[in-house]
């Protein structure tokens, strides 16, 4: 499914070159569902950009289920990442004024997807996740647990074949975020989901099938 083969990313940063990944090897099968960990500054959050798509490395190879996205263009990376990945992140990145089901059904506008279908889909995404009975409410009628679920209902709805999540139980209490893990677990266990997991917290790796370790933008043997 993810085939990394020697990805490097620099960043030029006034007069100094900061090397954020040094050929990194990583391969992530499909159905497999992992953490990505490592110290502040390690490379996680590149390393996940890369995989998703919103980053270019500066050197190196990325096949993603089968085609060499490294050698995209910006414009099909984007068709890519819009049809195959969906991202869900630790801050919800929700609409304030908008309801649920419209937050939902907005990536499927952008695909040109017809409203009475974008809204059934997002109405299943909603109900997937158990919200069925939240779909009219805006974010400020819900609590932080119920605006995670909208913000996966938003990825799920794309029908990607892998779902990003940047500590996406970091802004939640205890019980919201092991609601939301079981979640990601359901997805990768009853429908043969990819997830990826960038977290600081072993508690949340410990619900992953096996964790990447990486510093100094390197991968750390096991």
């Amino acid at each position: 499914m993810i085939q990394l083969t020697g990805i490097t990313k620099e960043y030029q940063m006034g007069t100094q070159v900061v090397h954020a990944l040094r050929g990194v090897d990583l391969t992530i099968d499909k159905g497999e569902m992992v953490s990505i960990m490592g110290p502040s500054g390690s490379g996680k959050s590149t390393l996940m950009n890369v995989i998703g798509c919103l980053d270019l490395p500066t050197s190196g190879t990325y096949v993603l289920d089968g085609l060499d996205v490294s050698a995209m263009s910006d414009n099909d990376q984007a068709r890519v990442r819009n049809k195959r990945i969906g991202f869900v992140f630790q801050q919800f990145n929700l609409l304030p004024r908008t309801s649920a089901i419209k937050q939902v059904a907005l990536p499927l506008m952008y695909g040109g997807i017809h409203r009475h279908e974008r809204f059934e889909r997002a109405r299943a995404a909603l109900e997937s996740v158990g919200l069925g009975d939240r779909i009219d409410h805006r974010p400020d009628e819900l609590s932080g647990g119920q605006q995670q679920r909208v913000a996966i209902a938003r990825a799920l709805v794309v029908e990607p074949s892998i779902i990003l999540a940047d500590e996406p139980t970091g802004a939640l209490d205890t019980q919201s975020g092991e609601e939301i893990l079981n979640i990601f677990s359901d997805l990768n266990r009853e429908r043969g989901m990819t997830v990826v997991m960038v977290t600081h917290d072993p508690d949340v790796a410990r619900h992953t099938q096996r964790t990447i370790w990486i510093r100094d933008g390197r991968i750390q043997p096991h």
